[in-house]
């Protein structure tokens, strides 16, 4: 066993440096994998996006972002200030549009299409910032529009995945200090996890370029957090248990062999459950969730891969030292039974066993309780609700609102045949809730027209959804027109209408998947309907606590796909430490009997599983600094969800339930008693 198993070790170290010298050059190159195209939140088959893709093939280059400077003086305008606005729009080039002057004549709109990508609008906008900030004394400008966002969404995030990455290792390094207290180990897992996620963005930026996967700032930074959460997990669950072995076995390689193999099928079905219900995400209908999906996945694939080929090498090779000063020895009287108990958790265990149905009711009990403040939620993001900071692009946006029609800032956008156009924009002014009605112009080949319509109300508001319900009604109905209507309103009501599909759909089949991963691990059907309605309650209940933080803290908004993504991560990952958990009980119920087993499994795996559960929640929490209220909702979710599914569905109600229910927990197989 020494000399096969220093074999293997060797040669898992080998082909992981030839893996890292081909592949860690590509991570580098991740960011050119990332999609900034709006186009790529919206659902395939939304008629905004069918819109966007008309308006792109007929007018080259009307997609680009759009910076709309406001200009406002509370006294009302003054001739030197609309001499100032003129002096700006002759700065801004022939592509500016006319002063829009609103009817209380205090302030006057001007749009500048921004053409480029990425940093180019960021770069474009903060020169037209600086130009129209020299005004006369006491007139206040903006600048706002889609460009606008998009410049401070690039200046306010413009070092979120360094910051991540920093807090991400910081998080995790202070967390394995802690846990081994060991001024070496902690090396270890750290720099096993650290070469998972730069492996894993290389992997992220080959799916992008041979495999059409779409690539967003999401769903690389989820990415990048997944493998750190779960990949110190997994290392936890290892080491642990090689300690435990440790003291059994005077060979170490032996020692790291019976490890590897009693976790290795709890770290696989942990593995298989995330990826599987991860990919369920390629059933969305938007192309930013659908593509969380398999770049999520291939971070797992990744982790587990690194964290059961490379650190049981890296663990075994040097030999026990590294875990000084509390280097595990070999002991004769450790070969029979559990090694790791805890005074604290047996206690625990012990008050489980003597009232285990007070303890499960008192449980579901308090996470039903938790519940009720999802109602607190609100679905559906408004624009100037974004941030967690106050930024030009939002001022701007409030300017507007006080002077002009509500959807001044982002009109409804018609793209229909050019021959129907004089009915198309009688249909339009005839539509309740439109303002204004412009024409655009006419595509080069004559086919298409564009349209805008100014909605009277703000552009997130359910009013100017129903404008715009109705104004496709109106549209669709003007015979060979072939109308289209986006903009940023019909994209949001496009957007809300996909995720409810979406909701529908995917957390069902979520739920199959999981329960069949559970059912072909635990080889039982009771366990796993158990186990899946434990992670079910827990997800409401951490929905039910976010909804309470949000609604206190003033981000009450969600986005729409919110509760499907928080549900899938957390049905993927909470029931993780219930499988850790009930893999170990089927272990130690086969040696002393049901009741026992699952008290000396939750004593055994106490103190790792709650470790494994303290660092993902503490991974997921480092989104709470990026300054989008998106990434703090769901950092919150993920965070709260996996606190809950450690403390007290792992801990009290899974347990409790299982010794309640007694040997039909895993029914119809029954464990064999040693």
């Amino acid at each position: 066993m020494f000399r096969r198993g220093r074999l293997v070790a060797w040669l898992a170290l080998v082909l992981w440096t030839v893996a890292a010298i081909a592949l860690l050059p590509l991570a580098g190159r991740d960011a050119e994998a990332v999609s900034t195209d709006a186009a790529a939140a919206l659902p395939r088959d939304a008629e905004t996006t069918r819109a966007v893709e008309r308006i792109r093939a007929a007018f080259p280059g009307a997609d680009a972002p759009v910076a709309v400077v406001v200009y406002t003086r509370d006294t009302g305008l003054t001739a030197e200030d609309r001499a100032a606005v003129e002096a700006d729009r002759a700065a801004f080039g022939a592509a500016a549009g006319a002063a829009v002057e609103s009817d209380d004549g205090r302030a006057v709109l001007v749009a500048v299409p921004v053409p480029g990508k990425g940093t180019q609008v960021g770069d474009t906008v903060r020169r037209i910032r600086q130009e129209v900030g020299d005004g006369p004394a006491g007139l206040r400008t903006a600048v706002t529009g889609s460009a606008g966002v998009e410049a401070d969404s690039d200046e306010v995030g413009g070092e979120v995945e360094t910051t991540l990455l920093l807090a991400t290792v910081a998080v995790v390094v202070v967390l394995l200090l802690v846990t081994y207290r060991s001024p070496v180990l902690w090396l270890v897992p750290l720099i096993a996890v650290v070469l998972a996620s730069q492996v894993a963005a290389a992997v992220v930026y080959l799916l992008d370029r041979h495999a059409g996967v779409t690539v967003t700032e999401n769903s690389s930074t989820v990415m990048l957090i997944l493998v750190f959460g779960v990949g110190t997990d997994y290392a936890l669950l290892l080491i642990a248990r090689y300690r435990e072995e440790l003291r059994r076995h005077r060979d170490r390689f032996t020692a790291m062999a019976v490890a590897w193999r009693r976790s290795f099928p709890a770290v696989l079905a942990s593995a298989a459950t995330v990826t599987v219900g991860l990919l369920c995400l390629l059933a969305a209908s938007s192309n930013d969730v659908r593509g969380i999906g398999p770049v999520a996945a291939a971070g797992t694939v990744v982790a587990f891969a690194v964290m059961t080929t490379l650190l049981p090498a890296v663990l075994v090779l040097p030999g026990r030292w590294l875990f000084w000063p509390f280097v595990p020895r070999f002991s004769p009287s450790a070969e029979v039974g559990p090694v790791s108990r805890n005074g604290g958790w047996q206690r625990l265990a012990g008050a489980i066993g003597r009232r285990p149905r007070a303890v499960w009711v008192c449980t579901a009990l308090l996470l039903v309780a938790l519940s009720f403040g999802v109602f607190g939620l609100r679905l559906g993001q408004p624009a100037d609700r974004m941030f967690t900071t106050e930024v030009e692009s939002v001022v701007g946006l409030r300017m507007i609102e006080r002077h002009f029609p509500g959807g001044a800032s982002a009109p409804a956008e018609i793209i229909a045949a050019a021959p129907r156009a004089d009915d198309v924009v009688a249909a339009t002014s005839g539509v309740d809730g439109v303002a204004d009605v412009v024409r655009v112009g006419v595509s080069a080949d004559g086919r298409w027209v564009r349209v805008d319509a100014v909605l009277r109300h703000s552009p997130d508001s359910a009013a100017a959804e129903a404008t715009v319900e109705r104004l496709r009604r109106a549209l669709h109905a003007v015979p060979g027109a072939d109308a289209l209507v986006g903009g940023g309103t019909a994209a949001a009501l496009d957007t809300e209408r996909g995720a409810a599909r979406d909701n529908r759909l995917l957390m069902p089949l979520v739920l199959v998947v999981v329960l069949a991963v559970l059912v072909l691990l635990l080889r039982a059907l009771v366990a796993p309907l158990l186990l899946v309605a434990s992670v079910v309650l827990s997800y409401t209940a951490a929905m039910g606590v976010v909804g309470l933080v949000a609604g206190a803290i003033g981000y009450p908004h969600v986005m729409a796909s919110l509760p499907m993504l928080g549900f899938v991560f957390l049905v993927t990952l909470g029931v993780d430490y219930s499988i850790f958990l009930m893999t170990r009980a089927r272990e130690e119920v086969a040696a002393s009997g049901h009741r026992d087993g699952i008290l000396s499994a939750l004593t055994v795996t106490g103190g790792v599983v709650t470790s494994a559960g303290v660092v993902l929640a503490a991974t997921f929490s480092v989104l709470l600094v990026v300054p989008y209220v998106t990434a703090l909702h769901l950092g919150l979710v993920v965070a709260v969800g996996v606190l809950i599914d450690t403390f007290l569905v792992r801990t009290l109600l899974v347990p409790a339930l299982a010794i309640d229910l007694g040997a039909r927990t895993w029914w119809p197989a029954r464990p064999r008693v040693a």
